[in-house]
């Protein structure tokens, strides 16, 4: 599924409306890694920290011995089978070029991470990638998943973005 938007900037420089990716994930993934939005170059490719300056790719090759030559749909394969899914705390929002700075945070539009976790039950950790991926999830989800899966690790990371 492709996700649609706009161009990074409208005439005028006001936002524009964009909207997420679907999650990878296989019904065994062990482990969630949350972003915050996927950036300009990601919603265009319709893939994942598409941006050649992203060290997303390049960390997971080395912890999951994946080869990044291997094709996108060839690396997420390999992630999946890796008990690894990908997804991000927000789904839609108004945001000016890729960065976390420039959401309009009034404008965010949470996934449904209630619903992912009671589909996903094998995940035990959800490991956050960058301040605004946490700071969304201890808003909207943070209680009510802990009372469901008080033994769900949350588990702080630093941004890959460049």
């Amino acid at each position: 599924m492709a996700a649609k938007t706009e161009s990074p900037r409208r005439r005028g420089g006001r936002p524009q409306w964009v909207r997420g990716l679907p999650p990878i994930a296989g019904r065994d993934a062990r482990i969630l890694i949350l972003g915050s939005m996927p950036g300009v170059a990601s919603i265009r490719a319709a893939a994942y920290y598409a941006h050649p300056r992203n060290h997303f790719w390049p960390i997971l090759a080395a912890l999951y011995g994946i080869d990044l030559r291997l094709s996108y749909a060839d690396r997420v394969a390999r992630l999946i089978r890796a008990r690894v899914a990908v997804w991000d705390v927000l789904g839609q929002c108004a945001r000016d070029g890729s960065l976390d700075a420039a959401i309009e945070l009034e404008s965010a539009v949470a996934n449904d991470l209630g619903k992912f976790l009671r589909a996903h039950r094998a995940i035990q950790r959800i490991a956050f990638k960058g301040a605004l991926a946490r700071q969304h999830f201890r808003r909207q989800w943070e209680t009510a998943v802990l009372a469901v899966r008080p033994t769900l690790q949350l588990l702080a990371l630093p941004s890959t973005s460049p």
